[in-house]
C-alpha cells in the first residue's frame, strides 16, 4: 500500500566543521554563493524572510521555525498553496567533516504530490552538492545552471 503522505530525505557529508556549515546556511551573504540571489536578512528564529533565486523571477516567502546554532535549522516555505516544513539537521561526521541531513514535509501521495516530490529531491540534492562545492573548493556550481529554464 503507497503510503498516504510524502516526504524527502536527503544527506550529503561536506568536509568542514558544523559551525561553518551552518554560518554558510543561515547567512545570505554565504547563501548567495551557492543558492540564492538575495535575501531580506539572516535566518533567526522566528523571523519572516524573503528570498529570491537568480534564475526565476519571483520572491519566496519563509518563516524561520527553530534554529538550533550549529546543529539545527527549520523553516517553512509556500509549494502549490501548501506550507511545507524544511528542517536540516547537522551533525559531527568522519574527521571533523558535517553531515548534513534535509527532510522536507509533506504533500499528499498524488500527482502534485508526486511532481513536487521527483523535482524537490533533485532540487535539495542539488543544494547539497552546490553547499559542498562553494564550502570546499570555493565553486558557485549553482551559476548559470538553470539559464535553459528562461528561454
Amino acid at each position: 500500500m503507497a503510503p498516504q503522505k510524502l516526504e524527502i530525505n536527503v544527506a550529503m557529508q561536506i568536509q568542514k566543521p558544523m559551525n561553518e556549515v551552518f554560518e554558510a546556511i543561515v547567512n545570505p551573504e554565504k547563501m548567495t554563493n551557492y543558492f540564492i540571489s538575495q535575501s531580506t536578512g539572516m535566518m533567526e528564529e522566528g523571523k519572516n524572510l524573503i528570498w529570491k533565486f537568480p534564475e526565476f523571477d519571483f520572491e519566496c516567502p519563509v518563516r524561520v521555525g527553530k534554529i538550533e546554532k550549529d546543529k539545527f535549522i527549520s523553516y517553512y516555505w509556500e509549494n502549490s498553496g501548501k506550507e511545507l516544513l524544511v528542517e536540516i539537521t547537522l551533525s559531527e561526521s568522519l574527521n571533523g567533516s558535517t553531515l548534513v541531513s534535509i527532510s522536507e514535509k509533506e504533500m499528499d501521495n498524488n500527482e502534485a504530490g508526486l511532481k513536487w516530490l521527483s523535482g524537490n529531491s533533485f532540487g535539495w540534492s542539488n543544494f547539497l552538492a552546490c553547499l559542498k562545492a562553494y564550502l570546499e573548493f570555493g565553486i558557485n556550481l549553482r551559476k548559470g545552471s538553470f539559464d535553459f529554464m528562461n528561454k
